[in-house]
């Protein structure tokens, strides 16, 4: 009932249709068992398929609305809440000032989700956090953006300028919850893994994990794109140089085939600079 609603057909409609579609491929797509409904693994490798070429049509769609010029048309551009808010306002005024034909339509949400959201043709680019496995994508690395030690002013003054993990308490570092790829990144960068030191208290957002800090109820990293965007005003929290090593790449995705590449290269081109430690694109 809700996949016919979804295509705006009536239920016997939508079956019919499906069955036509088997007779046509000489294959099953789904099995029937009274109401209930499940793609065979034909069905299922069908169903990926399609996505790919629905997604590739409106590529090609998006190219003939803008007669071939690059620079116009509609963007829509997903990026992950731990970028989001700290470049937006300058990525809409670099992109309305460099690019005025474009229309811009932004996105904020998880990888896992926007990756989802490419894939299916809803979104054009995505702005991410790297190393990210994106099968079926091109990515191209836009800079770098150092992770920060953050605390409390009263707990720093046994840190000292250099800090060693093992030696704050257990249960007080505090992280994202995992669906969030920061977390990954900063346990990969920071050494954090299988450290006691790492709290089961997880925080669903970088201002939520900064109030947490500011409690005195232990430590966190936070990226110094947050940092430069001033997410420690108001608060007693203060930053600690980081490690050379400890940061996140962040990056550009967009599906393999499509007919805009030459608009995304240059889109890299104004969004580097924004990155805290950008890197040379040509």
């Amino acid at each position: 009932m809700r996949a016919a609603q979804k295509c705006n057909v009536s239920q016997s409609t939508l079956s019919t249709a499906i069955q036509n579609l088997e007779e046509v491929l000489g294959h099953q797509l789904l099995e029937r068992e009274h109401k209930t409904f499940v793609f065979t693994e034909f069905g299922e490798a069908m169903v990926e398929r399609s996505k790919d070429l629905l997604a590739h049509t409106q590529d090609w769609v998006d190219f003939a609305d803008s007669a071939g010029d690059w620079t116009s048309g509609v963007l829509k551009l997903g990026v992950i809440p731990t970028i989001a808010p700290f470049i937006f306002e300058q990525l809409i005024n670099t992109i309305h000032e460099d690019l005025p034909k474009l229309s811009l339509q932004l996105v904020e949400d998880t990888t896992d989700n926007l990756l989802e959201q490419l894939m299916d043709g809803k979104l054009d680019l995505l702005v991410l956090a790297l190393p990210m496995n994106t099968p079926g994508c091109k990515q191209l690395l836009l800079g770098t953006d150092p992770f920060h030690l953050v605390a409390h002013t009263t707990n720093t003054g046994d840190l000292g300028t250099s800090v060693d993990i093992d030696d704050l308490p257990n249960d007080s570092i505090f992280l994202l919850q995992k669906e969030h790829c920061l977390t990954e990144h900063a346990v990969s960068a920071c050494g954090l893994a299988h450290k006691s030191q790492v709290s089961s208290l997880t925080a669903s957002s970088l201002h939520t994990l900064v109030s947490l800090v500011n409690s005195k109820m232990g430590y966190s990293f936070m990226p110094a794109m947050a940092l430069k965007k001033g997410i420690l005003e108001g608060t007693d929290v203060v930053s600690l140089p980081a490690e050379q090593d400890a940061f996140r790449e962040i990056g550009l995705a967009w599906r393999n085939g499509t007919t805009r590449v030459q608009l995304f290269r240059h889109l890299a081109k104004l969004l580097a600079p924004l990155m805290p430690n950008s890197e040379h694109i040509l």
